[in-house]
Order: structure tokens, then C-alpha cells, then sequence
């Protein structure tokens, strides 16, 4: 229980710190693009040689598989829903108009989207702690954690929103991230090898689609021509964690 709660702390404290370099500073958007290319590529390394390989052992290849299709699947699903609600209509369009503010209530829409992106993450954090320590799963969500916060921040600054209101914001945002580490420990205890492989690659998968769906295409969008280098650097970092 305290491990879970350590982890999910050090991995949200990222959103913290984001939330207070954006609503101070902004910075070039290259910087941020970059930031999420370094964080895909952990990502993308942790799921592969931890979440998703640990499945694999544990359930086989029809269980984990199964597992994986069906998290990216609700992921996109909740992830459309949100879509809707925000800007009533499906698609990337939702990320621009948080980003910017074009509407209002635009700190509700951010902590509701990357919450949305948080939550699997730190609940495969939380459920990859079952089998020991993942640090690097928790490097990886670090860093994926910080450049979304650190736009965020700035976007809100840029729609009116005070610094306070800013990192109040995003401190609410880390404590539930925190949570759902700490659920994940819980939830994966007491389960069989089994229903736990499934529940590894169901966790990866979505964690998988978010980065389809959110992290690589802003990374792609706004850090050419450094963002594949910075995805690979990253992928090493975290397979050099993981060995």
C-alpha cells in the first residue's frame, strides 16, 4: 500500500511541477513536442518489456491479446464520449480547443482529458506493482505526465485563468492519478494469474491508444525534426530501466 502510494506521488508530482513552470512561463512549443516524443518512446519500451511481456508469461497469447484489444477499445470509446461532451464532435478537435481555450470552462475540459490519458496509465502502474517495483513504467509516465501539464498550464493562462486556479487545478488532477495507482495495487492483489494477465494488457492497451490518440501526434505535430530522435532516446532509457 505505501509503495503504491509512493509511486503514484512521485509519477503525478509531474503534473505538479508542469503546472508550475507553465502558469510561470511559456515555453517554445518545439520543447513540449520534444518532451512527449522522450515520453512515447518509454512509454512504448515499458509497455513492451513489462506490462504487456508480464501478460504474455501469465495468461498466453489468446488471454493477453484479447486483454490488450479490449482497453484500447474502451479507451477510444470513453475517449469519443469525451470528444462529444467537450466540442460536440468526435475527434483531435477536442485537444485542440482544450489547448486553446476556445470555449469555456476550459480548465474542467483539460483535467477531464488528461485524466482520461492518466488514468490507465497509472492504473497499469499500480497493477504492474504486483509483480515488483516498475520503475521503469513510473520514468516513463513521469515524463509523460510533465510536457501535458506544462501545456495545459499555459493554455489556461492564456484563457484568464489565475496561476493559483492554474496549479490548484492540476494539484486535484495529481492527487487523482495518485488514486488510481494505489486502486490499481488493490484491484490486482488478490487475482489469479490469470484474470491478472488480463487485466496487465487490458491496462497496456489502453495506455497504448492513448499514445496513439494523444501524446505521438502532438509529439509529431509540434517537435519535427527532433521528436523521432527523442523517441528513440527515450524507448532506450527505459529498455536500459527495464533490463
Amino acid at each position: 500500500m505505501l509503495t503504491s502510494l509512493l509511486f503514484g506521488l512521485a509519477a503525478s508530482s509531474a503534473l505538479v511541477i508542469g503546472s508550475v513552470v507553465g502558469a510561470m512561463w511559456r515555453p517554445p512549443r518545439r520543447v513540449t513536442g520534444v518532451l512527449l516524443a522522450f515520453a512515447s518512446g518509454a512509454l512504448i519500451s515499458a509497455l513492451a518489456f513489462e506490462l504487456f511481456e508480464e501478460a504474455f508469461h501469465l495468461g498466453g497469447a489468446v488471454r493477453s491479446g484479447l486483454g490488450l484489444l479490449a482497453g484500447a477499445a474502451t479507451f477510444v470509446l470513453v475517449d469519443s464520449a469525451l470528444d462529444r461532451y467537450v466540442t460536440g464532435h468526435p475527434g483531435p478537435e477536442q485537444q485542440e480547443v482544450a489547448k486553446t481555450g476556445a470555449r469555456g470552462g476550459v480548465g474542467l475540459a483539460l483535467l477531464a482529458a488528461v485524466t482520461l490519458d492518466g488514468v490507465p496509465e497509472n492504473l497499469a502502474l499500480g497493477v504492474s506493482l504486483v509483480g515488483g517495483a516498475s520503475l521503469t513504467l513510473l520514468v516513463a509516465i513521469f515524463f509523460s505526465n510533465l510536457p501535458e501539464s506544462l501545456v495545459g498550464a499555459v493554455a489556461m493562462r492564456e484563457a484568464g485563468q489565475s496561476r493559483r486556479t492554474v496549479i490548484a487545478t492540476w494539484t486535484v488532477c495529481a492527487l487523482l492519478l495518485t488514486a488510481a495507482v494505489v486502486l490499481g495495487r488493490l484491484a490486482a492483489g488478490g487475482l489469479s494469474d490469470t484474470v491478472l494477465a488480463v487485466a496487465l494488457s487490458f491496462a497496456g492497451g489502453a495506455v497504448l491508444a492513448s499514445l496513439a490518440d494523444t501524446l505521438m501526434p502532438e509529439a509529431f505535430e509540434h517537435g519535427r525534426p527532433l521528436n523521432a530522435f527523442a523517441t528513440a532516446g527515450g524507448f532506450f532509457l527505459s529498455f536500459v530501466l527495464a533490463a
